[in-house]
């Protein structure tokens, strides 16, 4: 039997990142993947504008006038792998690569989600990511550090 294969943090967390990469987002990319207690993928997301929305008529700049910036209208990977999920997400896993602001975590609160994985926490210091751990902390959501095996994992086509 093989023993070198990786494992369901690792498989999920490269779904997530493998998600990232459809972002156009020339900044930010982040990617989201929602598995049951069966180990079984019910959704996966990416950041990027709404369906139907052509990227290239919306702005993906960072600072300037809210309108002008692509904060009024990106949707997040977290939100996205909800509204594309196949299956219920109660009880589910969220794989994320970068940790869920505090309107993700809301809509994974409101979706049933009990456990978040991510990768980066880069934005901890934040009131936004204070919020987020704030509003699981309360709703009983445990979130964990993805912690790499340190197997390096490659895909060529």
């Amino acid at each position: 039997m093989r023993k070198d294969y990786i494992k369901w943090d690792e498989y999920f967390m490269g779904l997530a990142m493998l998600s990232a990469e459809r972002s156009k987002d020339p900044n930010t990319q982040v990617g989201a993947c929602i598995v049951n207690e069966a180990h079984k993928v019910v959704a996966l997301g990416y950041n990027g504008m709404p369906s139907g929305v052509k990227d290239s008529d919306m702005p993906w700049e960072r600072e300037g006038d809210f309108l002008d910036t692509k904060y009024a209208y990106v949707c997040h990977s977290e939100l996205n792998a909800i509204l594309n999920s196949v299956a219920n997400t109660e009880g589910c896993t969220i794989y994320v690569t970068l940790f869920p602001c505090n309107e993700c975590a809301k809509a994974i609160v409101q979706a049933g989600i009990k456990k978040v994985v991510y990768a980066d926490d880069k934005y901890a210091n934040t009131d936004g990511t204070k919020a987020s751990k704030r509003i699981f902390d309360s709703c009983g959501v445990e979130y964990v550090e993805y912690k790499p095996s340190g197997k390096n994992i490659n895909l060529s086509l």
